[in-house]
């Protein structure tokens, strides 16, 4: 993992591109590992919810229990407002907050959410302090997190070695680029018990979902500001991205590509 004492930078940003991403997220499709634990009546903390799209699921599947989504991005929170008003989740309340200092009090929540957060916080054992801080006894942490040395694009026309450049980039930003399989011993290391663990893949495989993601490839890791990071941090040069540019085309091109993403996922409880 990632030396903690580094700076915090959210390798991902809100690039448009990225933002579709984000918005092809839902509790069903991200969240599958957790909605068989969720019940009526329960108050769920989703930290780093992003622009809601999971939030929004998880709130249907405890109403008339309370959602509160939390995250340092107020475009983000708009965004998740929005979503909740769209689709009539009166039960959900997005925040504009840090997820290290909290505006809830002890032993206040039943499960505590989040996806693919942990994985860019330096400090991870400071935040999951202050999430297990508004937990209830026995309550619930719940999190999906990237593996990245799990995922792939096949054909491999050379993507792997952009791939590796991606996973440096996240641990040059203080992140932790293997987060989905660490997380069991992170989440014991954090005083939380009865681990429980699993895997899944964001699948591309239809001609749609490989044009989707090569899209997405396209327009956020081959933006100036990404190659502009990569190369500050020695990570790889102009002209291996214009490479690995080629490379992406002619797998989008290949009839027989697929791509995915690893995550590794687990629920644990509050002492």
């Amino acid at each position: 993992m990632a030396d903690d004492t580094q700076t915090s930078e959210y390798t991902m940003g809100y690039s448009e591109e990225f933002l579709r991403m984000l918005h092809r997220r839902s509790a069903q499709s991200h969240a599958a590992y957790l909605l068989p634990h969720l019940g009526p009546g329960m108050r769920l903390l989703d930290f780093g919810c992003g622009p809601g799209t999971i939030s929004v699921g998880l709130a249907k599947a405890v109403e008339p229990g309370e959602l509160h989504g939390v995250d340092l991005e107020e475009s983000q929170i708009l965004m998740a407002r929005a979503a909740a008003g769209a689709g009539g989740h009166a039960n959900a309340t997005f925040h504009v907050g840090d997820v290290t200092a909290l505006p809830f009090e002890d032993d206040s929540f039943d499960v505590a959410h989040c996806h693919a957060v942990l994985m860019h916080v330096p400090d991870t054992q400071a935040m999951l302090a202050e999430v297990k801080r508004v937990l209830k006894p026995g309550g619930m942490i719940a999190g999906r997190e990237m593996i990245g040395t799990a995922s792939f694009m096949e054909p491999d026309f050379g993507s792997s070695e952009a791939w590796a450049a991606f996973v440096q980039l996240i641990a040059a930003n203080g992140g932790h680029p293997q987060m989905g399989k660490e997380l069991p011993d992170v989440l014991l290391e954090a005083g939380f018990t009865d681990v429980r663990a699993g895997a899944s893949f964001d699948f591309f495989g239809t001609r749609e979902d490989v044009a989707f993601f090569h899209a997405v490839a396209t327009g956020w890791f081959f933006s100036d500001e990404v190659i502009g990071a990569a190369t500050k941090y020695g990570l790889a040069t102009q002209e291996q991205f214009e490479a690995w540019r080629v490379a992406t085309d002619r797998w989008r091109d290949h009839p027989g590509s697929v791509g995915a993403i690893g995550f590794g996922e687990a629920v644990a409880f509050k002492p």
